[in-house]
């Protein structure tokens, strides 16, 4: 195993601390020996629940498209009037009812956080030797025979001291000069 910071080659898999870096191991091996995944978070893969915000709030707008948009026209066409309007009824009614007791009552699914099984390798190297293919472009080079400063560049202008500044000693006999004068 190597160590995700550092890249230090471990002894054992069993090791809790890089022994270059000290970053923390165990739950690295602990996703190593389980394919990927940890244990503790094996209840967001659980199988989705039947009775579920989504599901409630779908289980109602089928009741409604059973009873209004089907049963009710059916009782129309064959003559059940009575019925026709009892459908439309207990389809509105019972779909509303359905769908506020989803919100009220029945929980949301947890959220499934997907991870690409292909992602996770078993060599360490091939992955540190694949993003070194891939991490920088190709070198460029530009000949310094072939380099042009910009026009209005700082050093093009003609500030000598800019360009090329002077030393501590030179600047030090200036004013100890200046100073002799004025005496």
């Amino acid at each position: 195993m190597f160590c995700p910071n550092c890249g230090q080659q471990q002894v054992t898999q069993e090791i809790k601390f890089c022994s270059r870096c000290g970053f923390p191991l165990g739950l690295i091996s602990e996703i190593l020996a389980h394919g990927g995944f940890l244990p503790q978070l094996a209840e967001l893969y659980k199988s989705k629940t039947l009775f579920s915000r989504r599901n409630g709030l779908i289980f109602s707008l089928f009741w409604f498209m059973i009873f209004v948009l089907i049963l009710t026209p059916l009782s129309g066409i064959a003559d059940l009037d009575n019925m026709a309007g009892i459908f439309a009824i207990i389809g509105t009614m019972g779909s509303l009812i359905i769908m506020v007791a989803s919100f009220l009552v029945l929980k949301k699914e947890p959220t499934k956080f997907d991870i690409p099984q292909n992602s996770i390798s078993n060599s360490p190297v091939k992955n540190i030797q694949e993003a070194n293919q891939t991490a920088l472009p190709p070198q460029q080079t530009q000949p310094a025979q072939s380099y042009i400063p910009p026009v209005n560049s700082w050093k093009a202008a003609n500030t000598g001291d800019l360009v090329h500044p002077n030393s501590v000693t030179e600047e030090t006999t200036k004013l100890l000069n200046n100073e002799m004068d004025e005496n």
